[in-house]
């Protein structure tokens, strides 16, 4: 688990303090919290909260603005104000939206800046998704899920996004935010109704902030809409980001389209298991909200901070939540939370990952390079396993991923590409996570379960013919019994 499952820490670019920050602390006299209390990046025109060293140092709103542009200063004050009025639901989506905007428009790391998409490569995305299509055709019983094939900025995959995070974070927000409220007595509750009321306008701050953060930052990470085994976009929509593919096969020497329609073929086929497994998008939220309901508090560390705080010290509240007060409970039921949804998410890359290497191995020279690059990916702790750390705590597992490859492959050769879709036609029918540990031994008894229903459908058949031999026997059988006993 993360140290900061809910992802409060200050964002990476927060530069240290110094003794600049020594400075600030004494002139505010406040602890030893950090001059950035709400762990926000840089706002328009500031270098970060509290960066040493800017203009105007000196000033006593320098410790809470840091180098900002006297010309953006009205600006601050109204996101401030927003901050602290805000009063919708656990999440202040509103500020998550636009740190993910500004984070995008930064660039990545390696000095990528986001670009609008032209009509070559709108072009190019739709003919490898429609060609990808065709492949899949031979690899799966699942017909095409994509109504439409569209190229999108890393902009535009934010806003296409942002609903589906709002339905995967606000379950565990909710938890926090509801927390912040409990640990008071109900005597005093209306005593301190609006510095509660503050302090949940804080926790929907923090948490928009850490969100549009993470989410910015895989918006410089994702090829698709569906790169984390979820489906973040508009149904019946593969969608690809031609500047992220650009950057993601540089140095792999293979040529582009090939890296393009590989892509694409991963694309295709989760939006063909999305869209005709109807239960699945219901079942894999579902299962995170599951999860979100283990989370439990450590009221008692809440508590203390409730009865310290200082409404002019706010950096307090943060330092907490740093701290880890927020927690998953090491409890059976929040276990095996933790395990459904692992295995719901790797059964859905596995599938996938078994089905485009069945589609591409005959036709792309470069398939398994691309596959084995894929796995790595996952395996050092790709886009998806750090977003889930950083919103709700969790770590996916890659072992679990090759496990669900080789079952899917197991099932394929012993049942046929009908026989391994079939299995999803209910949640029940799929693999459990002590399944994965043995493939060859689902895949045994599974062929031995359907076997015995074939032959009672047999039996079945023939008493519906008018045979009944059965029951015959059990009639003489009957009669014979009475006749000795007279």
């Amino acid at each position: 688990m993360s140290d900061t499952p809910f992802g409060f820490g200050l964002p990476p670019e927060e530069p240290e303090d110094g003794d600049e920050g020594k400075k600030k602390d004494s002139q505010s006299g406040g602890g030893q919290g950090p001059a950035n209390p709400f762990g926000f990046g840089g706002l328009p025109g500031a270098g970060g909260f509290g960066a040493p060293g800017g203009p105007g140092a000196d000033n006593p709103l320098a410790a809470m603005f840091g180098s900002l542009n006297p010309n953006d200063l009205g600006a601050a004050f109204q996101q401030l104000g927003q901050m602290l009025s805000y009063e919708g639901g656990p999440v202040n989506w509103d500020m998550a939206k636009q740190i993910a905007r500004q984070t995008v428009a930064q660039g990545t790391a390696e000095g990528v800046k986001d670009s609008s998409v032209g009509p070559s490569e709108r072009t190019a995305v739709q003919e490898a998704v429609r060609l990808a299509d065709l492949w899949l055709d031979d690899a799966t019983s699942l017909p095409s899920g994509a109504g439409t094939a569209v190229a999108w900025s890393r902009a535009e995959w934010v806003e296409a996004t942002l609903p589906a995070w709002k339905e995967l974070v606000d379950p565990v927000a909710e938890r926090v935010g509801a927390a912040m409220g409990d640990v008071l007595p109900e005597e005093m509750q209306a005593m301190a109704g609006p510095l509660i009321g503050m302090m949940r306008s804080m926790g929907g701050a923090m948490f928009g902030s850490q969100i549009g953060q993470a989410v910015g930052v895989l918006a410089g990470e994702v090829v698709g809409s569906t790169d984390i085994g979820l489906p973040l976009g508009p149904a019946g929509r593969a969608a690809l980001l031609p500047v992220n593919i650009e950057a993601f096969g540089k140095d792999l020497g293979v040529p582009k389209e090939e890296v393009r329609l590989y892509l694409a073929l991963r694309e295709a086929a989760h939006q063909r298991l999305f869209a005709h497994v109807p239960w699945l998008r219901s079942h894999l939220f579902g299962a995170v909200e599951g999860y979100a309901r283990g989370i439990k508090v450590d009221t008692a560390k809440l508590e203390d901070v409730v009865g310290q705080f200082d409404p002019q010290n706010p950096e307090q509240l943060q330092d907490a939540l740093q701290q880890g007060m927020f927690q998953p409970e090491d409890t059976p039921a929040q276990k095996a939370a933790l395990a459904r949804l692992e295995t719901a998410l790797a059964l859905v890359e596995g599938w996938v990952d078994a089905v485009v290497h069945a589609a591409a191995k005959p036709r792309l020279s470069s398939a398994d390079a691309l596959r084995e690059t894929l796995r790595r990916r996952r395996a050092s702790g790709g886009p998806a396993e750090q977003t889930f750390a950083t919103l709700i705590g969790l770590e996916l597992r890659p072992r679990r991923l090759r496990d669900a490859s080789r079952l899917w492959a197991s099932l394929t050769d012993a049942r046929g590409v009908d026989g391994r879709d079939g299995l999803w036609a209910h949640p029940d029918m799929l693999p459990t996570a002590s399944d994965l540990d043995d493939p060859d031994g689902f895949v045994h008894r599974e062929q031995l379960d359907f076997s015995e229903l074939d032959k009672m459908l047999g039996e079945a058949a023939s008493g519906a013919s008018g045979e009944k031999p059965n029951l015959k026997k059990d009639d003489d059988s009957t009669d014979s019994e009475d006749d000795d006993t007279e």
